[in-house]
């Protein structure tokens, strides 16, 4: 660990400068960082200590069966600790540390693919918490019949946009429609967009002069105060063309607030897009455009399968992944991401 070692060192020396706290935002994301990066070699560490006494309990089962029993069973899970520690440590990318922004929108499909995107969304909701990091809707808006056109996830924990990451693009779900008087089987889409969300390090100025800040009243659920009082936020940054907005708080500050993250969020984004098309137009290749592929197929019936196009990791249990237990798509890809750098 003598790269994250060094990190440590000069974050610790960063933090010991004088006029360190001046800005209280930058300070606090140097600060989570270092304790991030303090745990993941406190991590290290525990687990070495406990491959050196497994070990020594190896040599020890030569001539006993139940101590050769013991090895055996505690083996497994300390490779699989070992193999996920490995995996956090492959993100280093500048942003892969961040918390992350999730954007899911209904895609073909009509109502049932507007009822897709609400299961989306809760299984990200589940999945974050399953893996101990805070996930909260900051925006919805709500279909006209069912389930929802699009929603906002704010998803914060160590490695939060570096997870999250991969799970971008297009989901089709295949099942009995509970919308069809028929009950035919339907066939919808929902997209996923994957922000990082800004930090000090990273922060993008943006010019008050380029936004047009729109106010109105809210539509949906929300009771009778949100109909009668304009707080819903729409801003528009006007040398992009590009538009967000945020209805979900009382307050139009609140709203505000949330808006310009998610503006700064994309903004970001388009940052690193053009960035990366620059790249790839130096080393002469070909980029699909990544938002726009199916990356995973949900089939409910005639039979029950989760299947990852990238890596084609299946799962059979699909009510299970629904319910957040996306881990092996994700782990997988990421695997594969790291194969392909490491063969670059």
């Amino acid at each position: 660990m003598p790269a994250v070692e060094t990190d440590i060192a000069r974050l610790e020396a960063e933090s010991a400068e004088a006029g360190f706290w001046d800005d209280a935002r930058a300070a606090q994301d140097v600060m989570r960082r270092l304790g991030e990066l303090r745990a993941q070699v406190g991590d290290w560490r525990r687990l070495t200590q406990a491959a050196d006494e497994l070990a020594t309990l190896a040599e020890l089962a030569a001539d006993d069966p139940d101590l050769a029993a013991e090895v055996e069973r505690e083996t497994t899970p300390l490779a699989d600790q070992v193999d996920q520690l490995e995996l956090d440590s492959t993100l280093g990318g500048p942003y892969d540390g961040s918390d992350a922004l999730l954007v899911v929108h209904s895609g073909e499909g009509g109502i049932d693919a507007q009822d897709w995107a609400s299961m989306l969304a809760r299984m990200y909701v589940r999945w974050a918490e399953r893996r101990g990091l805070k996930a909260e809707i900051l925006d919805t808006t709500e279909g006209e019949e069912a389930g929802i056109k699009n929603a906002t996830i704010e998803i914060r924990g160590p490695r939060a946009y570096g997870y999250a990451k991969a799970e971008r693009g297009s989901h089709r779900l295949v099942r009995l429609s509970p919308f069809d008087a028929a009950h035919r089987r339907h066939t919808a889409f929902a997209l996923v967009e994957v922000l990082p969300e800004m930090t000090g390090e990273h922060e993008i100025d943006i010019n008050d002069d380029d936004l047009r800040i729109d106010t109105y009243r809210s539509s949906g659920a929300g009771g009778q105060h949100v109909n009668k009082t304009s707080s819903a936020v729409r801003i528009t940054h006007l040398p992009t063309g590009i538009v967000v907005t945020c209805q979900n708080e009382r307050s139009q500050i609140q709203n505000r607030e949330t808006a310009m993250k998610i503006l700064r969020a994309r903004l970001l984004e388009r940052q690193m897009r053009a960035e990366a098309e620059e790249r790839a137009r130096l080393k002469g290749e070909h980029t699909a455009a990544g938002f726009g592929n199916r990356i995973r197929s949900y089939v409910l019936h005639p039979y029950t399968q989760v299947t990852d196009h990238r890596t084609d990791v299946s799962i059979g249990d699909a009510n299970a992944v629904l319910d957040g237990e996306i881990d092996p798509f994700i782990d997988a890809w990421l695997h594969q991401q790291l194969e392909r750098s490491g063969a670059a």
